[in-house]
């Protein structure tokens, strides 16, 4: 099971509600059961009781349309994804404003191409500029565009437009969570408002544990310093006004070079798969098992994240048993700090770095 949040999901109790009536839940169980549901019913239950309970709620107008537009959309775009789950893939942000003659431009497009040539697949917003130079470099079959309808005329750009794997959004809500949700990796080219939105969602999604850690690239046009300048507002603003701690900069890597953020990605996956939480303990899984002198190390170098106990070897726990598919896969346990993302990132790299 895919889970973005990397453990809250499946944190959430899984009992259906009541809605307060055993011959209306009775009913409802029927229903479900008579629709020819095949697969967690149980939650399915538990969003007719929710919408029911909104009929009693006084809820205005307004506020039910959003939640049944926002509804409708996450369902289309969770059945578009569904066919691609086993490919890994990276979302590329940036300017919708950048013309093809531009050092971003060729940049966004060789990364695209060369990313899909490793069997990642390519996800955009779906316009021009940056997005339509990824598009072009990925191709039409291999990549995504997650369209925004604005107030002003926006049309996909001429890869996506017409292709079954472009999702229209009417909030930019639902759009983000997508982003998010899919992505294996982030790669963040120059941008205006949208751009910035975008990365510091994601940085903050992962400094509060809100969602997994994964590679976040800010790639530069050659010897360019956007990226350099963004970074130096966070330094001499943000950090020494305490605002942002120094390990809140491990989240991400700044570069010019497209073969370097590329290697900053492959890099991530080269042994480890993913973790989720149970209770308090973070569960590393890792495609080999590390040596005995390896978890010493990390033993060593992580203490000061560890609450409780040491970074154990272990195989999986009962507790993932709904997680089948990677049962047979090394874990490693530990209790760490959960205000400590940013080590936790470094953790990550020592899982790759002493595999080898």
């Amino acid at each position: 099971m895919a889970d973005f949040t990397a453990g809250g999901i499946h944190a959430l109790p899984s009992k259906p509600r009541s809605i307060g009536d055993p011959e209306f839940d009775q009913r409802i169980r029927t229903l479900v059961e008579d629709w020819g549901c095949n697969r967690s019913c149980d939650l399915v239950q538990e969003m007719i009781v929710t919408a029911l309970k909104m009929g009693r709620d006084n809820i205005t107008v307004a506020d039910l349309k959003l939640l049944n537009r926002a509804l409708r959309e996450l369902r289309y775009a969770a059945r578009v994804f569904a066919p691609y789950a086993a490919y890994k893939k990276v979302v590329v942000f940036g300017s919708a404003r950048t013309p093809p003659g531009e050092p971003a431009f060729a940049s966004a497009e060789e990364f695209a191409r060369k990313m899909v040539a490793l069997d990642y697949m390519i996800i955009t917003g779906g316009g021009d500029g940056i997005m339509g130079a990824a598009q072009r470099g990925a191709g039409r079959e291999k990549s995504f565009g997650l369209n925004i309808r604005l107030p002003f005329e926006q049309r996909a750009n001429e890869i996506i437009h017409g292709d079954e794997k472009l999702i229209n959004f009417n909030y930019f809500f639902t759009r983000k969570l997508n982003f998010v949700k899919e992505t294996h990796a982030v790669a963040l080219f120059p941008g205006g408002f949208g751009t910035m939105d975008e990365g510091f969602e994601v940085l903050t999604l992962m400094q509060t544990g809100k969602g997994k850690i994964f590679p976040l690239v800010l790639i530069d046009s050659p010897g360019g310093n956007y990226w350099k300048t963004w970074f130096a507002f966070l330094s001499e603003h943000l950090l020494k006004l305490g605002l942002v701690g120094e390990t809140d900069f491990n989240f991400f890597k700044m570069t010019d070079s497209v073969d370097v953020a590329i290697a900053e990605i492959v890099r991530f996956y080269k042994n480890f798969v993913s973790y989720r939480w149970v209770g308090k303990r973070m569960v590393v899984r890792m495609n080999k098992q590390l040596s005995a002198g390896a978890i010493e190390q990390m033993n060593k170098d992580f203490a000061d994240i560890l609450l409780q106990g040491q970074i154990e070897q272990t195989a999986a726990l009962p507790e993932e048993k709904n997680e089948p598919e990677i049962a047979s896969l090394p874990r490693l346990v530990l209790v760490p700090d959960q205000r400590q993302y940013g080590r936790i990132r470094r953790l990550i790299d020592a899982v790759n770095d002493l595999s080898e």
